[in-house]
């Protein structure tokens, strides 16, 4: 408990740095952040310890409400990244909506253009440990994503997502109700 009251004091001190902090979220100690201002931390939103938050250029990052994230998270942006309300985010995950051009042969990478595609989390999603969630990635809402996948594409509402590169092997049918078995491509397999 007195951890969170610690927590509590670095994010009002953190907070005015934000273009905009609610409470009662609160902030572990980052290790990193850059262009606060063009982020939006909404009510109840937790983030421990080690956190990275970056945004570069016009970038924007939203963390929507009641959202849980790990230590050692690191988000960065240069376009508008939105991170739904009710999201559990684990440890060491990383997401970003920039790839970096490396079309310009004896040029360092970082000192190339950047390539920003929408990247979004929907609502009610899980993000297992140690997942990379790529530019260009779209989360339906209540998505899983299994401990070390790397994500890239779109994902539709209520899918199971595994694997590198990550695939859907599971989703929540509506007309059955219930969880059932993909294909590759996210449709359900004919039993």
């Amino acid at each position: 408990m007195l951890y969170r009251l610690y927590w509590g004091l670095i994010s009002v001190l953190y907070a005015p740095f934000f273009k905009k902090f609610s409470f009662p979220s609160y902030i572990g100690v980052p290790i990193v952040t850059s262009g606060l201002k063009r982020v939006v931390i909404g009510r109840r939103v937790r983030i421990l310890p080690g956190v990275r938050i970056e945004t570069h250029e016009n970038g924007t990052i939203l963390f929507e409400e009641n959202i849980s994230i790990g230590q050692n998270f690191h988000v960065t942006s240069a376009g508008e990244l939105i991170i739904g309300r009710d999201t559990t985010i684990s440890g060491n995950v990383f997401i970003t909506n920039i790839d970096h051009d490396y079309q310009e042969i004896g040029t360092h990478i970082l000192n190339q253009k950047m390539i920003v595609k929408e990247t979004r989390i929907g609502s009610n999603c899980f993000i297992g440990y140690g997942v990379a969630i790529q530019a260009g990635t779209i989360l339906g809402k209540q998505c899983i994503v299994g401990a070390s996948s790397v994500v890239r594409g779109s994902f539709p509402d209520y899918s199971v997502i595994v694997g590198i590169p990550a695939k859907v092997v599971k989703r929540y049918n509506v007309k059955t109700e219930a969880w059932e078995k993909t294909n590759p491509d996210g449709s359900f397999k004919v039993n």
